[in-house]
């Protein structure tokens, strides 16, 4: 299998809920609407080189037809961990940083809806120390939905969210 495009242009690449997209300096990865989704992104400060995924629930294994890895952290970490990899990352050398796990809907039980924020953050936290990635930064958990701008020139990670200040992680 060929290495995913890398994307080097000085824009701003979308990336959709359940994708993930690996760019290289200057380009900066957007993910729009993380409520529950976490945006997970890796760094390799070196190559100036970033990937970013936007996922939706925590483990495929209660799916029969999974089409979308990248929705489930169980398939979509190890996948933008291997595909940064190709790319010419080197695993000692990565970084990250976490975005999303909102409670979306605050005033339901949540039994009923368990927790799927939460368990997203939980389950990306576990596989990157699996991995042995260490999380530089996170700006997870709350009620509100996120934007996410990651800049593979420096790593940084600028999180939007309505009715507050940009913020820098």
């Amino acid at each position: 299998m060929e290495p995913a495009k890398v994307a080097s242009d000085p824009v701003e690449i979308q990336v959709g809920i359940a994708d993930y997209k690996i760019g290289r300096d200057p380009a900066r990865l957007i993910t729009l609407g993380l409520g529950s989704c976490v945006g997970v992104s890796l760094y390799d400060p070196v190559l100036k080189l970033g990937g970013l995924l936007h996922l939706m629930l925590p483990d495929s294994t209660q799916f029969s037809n999974v089409t979308k890895p990248a929705k489930f952290a169980d398939l979509g970490i190890p996948l933008l961990i291997d595909e940064m990899r190709k790319n010419g990352a080197h695993l000692n050398r990565l970084q990250a940083k976490l975005v999303g796990g909102a409670q979306m809907f605050s005033g339901l039980d949540n039994k009923m809806i368990l927790n799927i924020g939460q368990r997203n953050v939980e389950k990306a936290r576990a596989l990157l120390k699996e991995a042995g990635i260490p999380i530089l930064a996170e700006e997870v958990g709350g009620n509100r939905g996120r934007t996410m701008i990651f800049d593979t020139s420096n790593g940084q990670v600028s999180i939007r969210m309505l009715g507050s200040k940009l913020k820098v992680i």
